[in-house]
């Protein structure tokens, strides 16, 4: 096994004697629940994404389950929009499109500080499932733009 594919899912730049203890950590998050992330996920967008929204791409992805996995660290999240808001998609049910990324990639597109597109053809954005779901979800982040703005250093 070369070392690439063995490291496949460690955070870049993490030390080599911490490997072993991430890979631990990260399984045994992959068999936490997955309600109590997204709910907290839920909470959040409702604060910076659903204000920001525009109704017709709510229309579009409401009801669909769409889920989020943070690769390096096992973490998933299952969301849908309801017309209350974001809310979790919980553990059943059909996932419409799953988005996995390592959690570094998630921050830079969060920061408008990397392309999507140019990370989904490098496969460091990886995206399954229903396209023109994923296409209106794209679209739609590409136009508001950053959902976290990097600060700017004060001086």
């Amino acid at each position: 096994m070369n070392p690439s594919s063995l490291d496949r899912g460690v955070p870049a730049g993490l030390p080599q004697l911490l490997v072993p203890l991430h890979r631990r950590v990260r399984g045994l998050v992959e068999r936490l629940p997955v309600t109590p992330p997204s709910l907290l996920a839920a909470r959040v967008l409702d604060r910076v994404l659903l204000p920001r929204l525009p109704e017709d791409a709510r229309r579009a992805l409401e009801g669909h389950c769409v889920e989020l996995a943070v690769t390096d660290f096992g973490l998933r999240v299952r969301l849908r929009i309801t017309p209350a808001g974001f809310a979790s998609a919980g553990e059943d049910g059909d996932t419409a499109l799953r988005i996995a990324a390592t959690g570094a990639s998630y921050l830079r597109l969060l920061r408008g500080e990397d392309d999507p597109d140019r990370m989904f053809f490098e496969r460091t954005l990886v995206m399954e499932g229903d396209t023109e779901l994923g296409l209106v979800l794209k679209n739609t982040l590409d136009a508001i733009g950053p959902l976290w703005p990097r600060r700017a250093a004060s001086h």
